[in-house]
């Protein structure tokens, strides 16, 4: 298939697969999701996703009827049906269908989305621009929730301007990007934002975290200014899509590109790992 739509085990393309209008996510966002790249038809960090995919459902009192084991395989067929191997993978659950009410509905079960269309992750070499806007979201950005009003809005001001992605703040204090999240280079460290409610700690942020302390670089999670995002040696966004890209502008002046051969050598071993993750199977 050229793209591919999965709901509730019907499987089309995604043009002709129709939802429910009482499906919780088209009347209050009620839901959750997540996204992940594959290549040569393998799921890039799958049980990492999936494993956060169903931390937030349980945040918010979701609960699938499929397993985490039942998802991943039913990933991986889905995959497989693809007329690529590389690919952007959209998996959601929504809390269910029922008539309108505020309160939960009592005798519905989640419903399970599936988007998968070709595409790459983005070439992690090609640094970014950016800009800056106030974190008008609320306060459950732990949740990869499907209410992302705001995060439509600060993306498309960002776009109007020619930047890349838009990076919030709350009242001078630095949360993450519109769809990113974003860590910055200070005299060696790598400071990042603390994953808490204010921020959806994704899988990129992990990774980086992860490889700077396996090669020595001091990691500091706790919070910054947009002061400190201004003075720093380099500002990193990273994402499933992004796996580690400087930002060069800020507001359209410039900032970072303190630290090349440092940048050059965390974007090497990210995109090393995801190359050697999505290698072809041997089978």
């Amino acid at each position: 298939m050229k793209t591919l739509g999965y709901y509730n085990g019907i499987v089309d393309d995604p043009a002709r697969l129709t939802v429910p209008m009482l499906d919780r996510a088209c009347y209050f966002g009620d839901g959750v999701y997540d996204v992940t790249y594959s290549r040569n038809y393998r799921i890039f960090a799958l049980e990492e996703h999936i494993l956060n995919f169903f931390r937030s459902a349980s945040l918010v009192e979701i609960h699938p009827a499929v397993t985490p084991r039942e998802l991943a395989s039913l990933l991986a067929d889905l995959v497989r049906r693809m007329d690529t191997g590389e690919n952007w993978i959209y998996m959601q659950f929504s809390r269910g269908t029922a008539q309108r009410t505020h309160a939960f509905p009592k005798e519905s079960a989640p419903n399970l989305w599936v988007m998968i269309r070709p595409a790459t992750i983005r070439d992690p070499y090609r640094p970014m621009r950016c800009i800056t806007l106030p974190d008008t979201r609320f306060s459950h950005c732990n949740v990869k929730s499907l209410n992302l009003l705001p995060n439509v809005l600060a993306t498309e001001a960002a776009e109007r301007v020619g930047a890349d992605e838009a990076i919030l703040h709350r009242d001078g204090t630095v949360t993450e990007c519109a769809h990113s999240n974003l860590s910055i280079l200070k005299n060696g460290v790598l400071i990042t934002h603390p994953a808490d409610a204010h921020i959806y700690a994704g899988t990129g942020r992990q990774h980086l975290l992860s490889l700077c302390r396996a090669v020595g670089i001091p990691t500091e999670e706790r919070l910054y200014t947009l002061n400190d995002l201004r003075d720093a040696d380099e500002v990193i966004v990273t994402s499933a899509s992004v796996l580690c890209a400087p930002v060069v502008s800020l507001d359209a002046s410039p900032v970072g590109g303190r630290c090349p051969a440092l940048i050059r050598a965390l974007q090497d071993a990210l995109l090393e790992q995801f190359l050697k993750e999505t290698a072809p199977s041997d089978t």
